[in-house]
């Protein structure tokens, strides 16, 4: 890692010429809520002046850029003399600014899974290898309890990270080519002053946090609690819609799709992201379902994300962000659940 200091001045002259050679995506309002705060999402930009990077959070995360809902793995073509397959994932550069630590973390976590694990997907390594991930810390908001699952901070998995110490950011820098743009750039070595504003506003952030989740032995409760009926309580108020997993930033089920043409001439197969929440998750040929009962497959979605399952055995996936418990039209929070199981031990 490598730091250095860049006035806000000189660092907007550096995003624009992001932006002037590469597709960027940055923090936009897209809308308000009835209490008048934003709703953001990542949206192409075409100059600084676009993005909002003091927002809050965006609705969804930046896993839709490298984990679309739905995605083309191949093509068929059919003729008298036979079929041809096309396979296509080749990427174009891009730049994404303003990732929240907890979202750059939740993509870590997913390298090791669709990256380093057993059977790595090209797809997701051909979108994250030509993505130029800027990161930017922020005020944490009051359901927010990535600290206390350690994803506050974040030492991978991004190209720069700015830390906001006043008229400058602090800026952490993990690669050759976040180094080689910066060069064009009035940067400077931080100063001791500058190394004890970063600290110091690195423990304001820490402190900040008002959403506290005791994670301490957590597998051993789940496993412990494993037939207790506060699955059923809150599974009794689960809708089985999926928005937890659509808004998730590490949830990776997917379904595949194979649609063929009319004509009979072509095909396609697709890959579809879908939740273990959806009733038909755990159905099989012949119509036996593993999961029938809703409280099943909530309790197994904790169980994915708190302690672990398959490709991330024993490694929890959960940042802390808790989108899903705002999108959850039921009320469901992980908070409240984790704080019932640990009640009931």
């Amino acid at each position: 890692m490598i730091h250095k200091v860049i006035t806000k001045k000189e660092f907007k002259k550096f995003v624009n010429s992001l932006i002037d050679g590469n597709q960027t995506f940055g923090p936009k309002q897209v809308d308000k809520r009835t209490d008048g705060s934003g709703v953001y999402q990542f949206k192409e930009v075409n100059s600084f002046d676009e993005m909002d990077l003091d927002y809050t959070v965006t609705y969804s995360s930046v896993k839709n850029f490298f984990l679309p809902f739905r995605e083309e793995l191949s093509r068929f073509d059919f003729s008298d003399k036979g079929w041809k397959q096309s396979v296509e994932y080749r990427v174009n550069p891009r730049v994404i600014i303003g990732v929240r630590p907890c979202d750059i973390n939740a993509l870590s976590i997913l390298d090791k899974i669709l990256i380093g694990g057993a059977y790595p997907s090209p797809y997701y390594m051909a979108r994250r290898t030509n993505t130029f991930l800027v990161g930017m810390d922020h005020e944490p908001l009051d359901d927010c309890f990535c600290e206390s699952l350690g994803h506050d901070t974040v030492h991978r998995g991004f190209n720069l990270f700015c830390t906001d110490i006043g008229d400058r950011y602090y800026l952490t820098i993990s690669s050759s080519k976040a180094f080689g743009f910066l060069k064009n750039f009035k940067v400077t070595d931080p100063a001791n002053g500058d190394s004890a504003k970063f600290h110091a506003r690195r423990k304001h952030l820490r402190e900040s946090f008002k959403a506290k989740v005791e994670v301490t032995g957590l597998p051993s409760v789940l496993d412990i609690e494993f037939k207790s009926p506060v699955w059923k309580k809150w599974g009794d108020k689960c809708l089985n819609c999926g928005s937890c997993a659509m808004v998730c930033p590490t949830c990776y089920c997917y379904g595949i799709e194979e649609t063929v043409d009319v004509s009979l001439k072509s095909s396609r197969k697709e890959r579809v992201e879908y939740s273990c929440n959806l009733v038909d998750f755990a159905e099989v040929a012949g119509g036996h379902n593993f999961r029938p009962l809703k409280e099943d497959r909530l309790k197994y979605r904790f169980y994915h994300h708190y302690r672990g399952f398959a490709q991330n055995a024993d490694d929890p996936i959960c940042v802390g962000c808790n989108r899903c418990g705002r999108a959850c039209l039921a009320g469901i929070n992980p908070k409240d659940v984790i704080s019932d199981l640990q009640m009931e031990d």
